[in-house]
């Protein structure tokens, strides 16, 4: 699943810190490297698993104004 969408310089750390920590359990240090993938490369692998969750992920991230997609990883 990719996550990207930093508008404004202090949604950097409402992701960092609201969604990434809080809906992910990531760590501040792993929440800020994503978001840092997502500023530099355009996109962070942020959830992995069965579709069904993929799916519940994508939702959960749209409810907080960023843009996620699902992906299929190659075997």
């Amino acid at each position: 699943m990719d996550c990207s969408r930093v508008e404004r310089p202090n949604q950097f750390d409402v992701v960092c810190d609201l969604v990434l920590q809080k809906l992910f359990g990531y760590s501040l240090e792993k929440a800020t490297e994503l978001m840092l993938d997502v500023h530099n490369k355009g996109r962070a692998v942020v959830s992995s698993g069965t579709r069904e969750h993929a799916e519940f992920d994508v939702y959960r991230l749209h409810e907080h104004g960023l843009w996620a997609t699902m992906q299929r990883e190659d075997a």
